[in-house]
């Protein structure tokens, strides 16, 4: 392919993502909820850009996926199925390319290979996943779930903060919901033979690195618990403080223990969020205190060990502080190792193209971690510039960088035939 072409496709990337970003529901930020008129406006443009790209079919499904199919090269009626995406919806006030760099970058290597006709020796699908933040009816992983058949139906009764279910809004946007969960593509589970992710890093390291692009060795498992604090409330000035029984600073030695346990392993990180003391006042001992937890690993077994250290410590900072304890564990997830012949198809093509090879954990969820029930996963980052911020406005990506993740995922598309099973 020329350097001509390829400038172009960064560049068009680019623009298809500031176009995108003029879709919100709010007028002064970035915000772009499932089922909104938003929402379904950005999933009318992917749709309008898939089929400008030469995608041989195009199609919605019945929660929203968008899912432009490449076919395969003559001669390949039986080829494997191979998959690649991220999601198009956002958080509240987010950035441009969290999620949607995933589907435009695929897009614009289709459109370059049909304009070559070129065609690959796979059938490829490109999903621009409807759903992955849960900002507006809570949970995760909407759209790959319903992509593999694992959509929950029970999802259709969750409301949003209007009181309006999952069902109405499906409804609402012209939507079958008795059709969700039961529209998959039957195909996906039977003959995807690989998914790839390719997604900004949401983080410092590879900036820090100095590197455009790196490898995703894993997205880490974690786990979040809630955690109530029952000490008991005094007077500010009367009572002494040897004889206090403060939940407030038992939740701060605990927070400290999070951060002690979890810096003394590389990968391993633990974050308490969310800290509260229910009806404080100023002059009073806090007798409750409210905290969140949430731990996560690129190993389960590292995940978990520190979870136990950190049980340990909380139950010792209770009992010294005379302070009751309630833990509740609202989510686990596993651990997603990528895939290693597809990890050493990414090496190899980022050296291929003269830029160090540096392989680092996904502390973020993705679709990918959905798809790997039914496939190999893997994954690509792009670097994040603005010190690595995501989630956020000010996120953003250099059309260099997005120019190198492009070589080096169609030097990856075009040699991944020969490690698939």
């Amino acid at each position: 392919m020329s350097p001509d072409a390829i400038s172009s496709r960064g560049d068009r990337v680019l623009r298809w993502a500031d176009a995108l970003a003029q879709h919100s529901d709010h007028p002064e930020h970035l915000t772009c909820a499932y089922m909104t008129p938003a929402h379904r406006a950005v999933a009318a443009m992917l749709e309008t850009w898939m089929r400008e790209a030469g995608f041989d079919d195009v199609r919605h499904d019945a929660v929203g996926n968008v899912i432009g199919r490449y076919r395969a090269a003559p001669g390949n009626d039986a080829a494997r199925l191979v998959a690649t995406g991220s999601h198009y919806d956002t958080v509240r006030n987010g950035g441009r390319y969290d999620g949607r760099l995933g589907i435009l970058l695929p897009i614009a290597i289709v459109a370059d290979l049909h304009a070559q006709g070129r065609r690959l020796p796979f059938d490829f699908e490109v999903v621009g996943f409807a759903e992955e933040e849960g900002l507006r009816f809570g949970g995760s992983f909407l759209g790959s779930s319903a992509y593999v058949g694992r959509f929950d139906p029970d999802a259709l009764d969750r409301t949003d903060a209007d009181g309006i279910t999952m069902r109405d809004a499906l409804r609402e946007a012209g939507f079958d919901p008795a059709r969700a969960g039961a529209d998959t593509d039957a195909d996906v589970a039977s003959r995807l033979a690989h998914y790839f992710e390719i997604h900004i890093e949401q983080g410092p390291v590879l900036l820090d690195r100095g590197l455009a692009v790196g490898v995703v060795s894993a997205i880490a498992g974690s786990v979040r618990r809630l955690l109530t604090l029952q000490g008991q409330a005094g007077h500010a000035g009367t009572t002494p403080m040897g004889l206090r029984h403060d939940a407030a600073c038992a939740a701060a030695e605990i927070i400290l223990a999070v951060e002690r346990r979890c810096g003394q392993t590389e990968g391993l990180v633990g974050t308490v969020g969310r800290l509260e003391v229910p009806d404080g006042s100023i002059n009073v001992i806090p007798g409750c205190c409210r905290l969140s937890l949430d731990v996560r690993a690129p190993e389960d077994t590292v995940r978990d060990a520190a979870l136990a250290d950190i049980d340990a410590e909380i139950t010792a900072i209770c009992q010294r502080r005379g302070v009751q304890r309630k833990v509740e564990e609202i989510m686990r997830v596993p651990a997603t190792p990528c895939a290693p012949a597809q990890r050493a198809l990414w090496s190899a093509a980022i050296a291929a193209h003269g830029v160090p090879v540096h392989e680092l954990p996904s502390g973020a969820g993705h679709d990918a971690m959905m798809m790997a029930n039914v496939a190999p996963v893997s994954m690509l980052f792009v670097r994040c510039g603005n010190g690595g911020v995501s989630h956020n406005p000010l996120e953003i990506v250099t059309g260099d960088d997005v120019r190198l993740a492009g070589r080096v995922a169609e030097a990856f598309l075009l040699d991944l035939s020969r490690v698939l099973d």
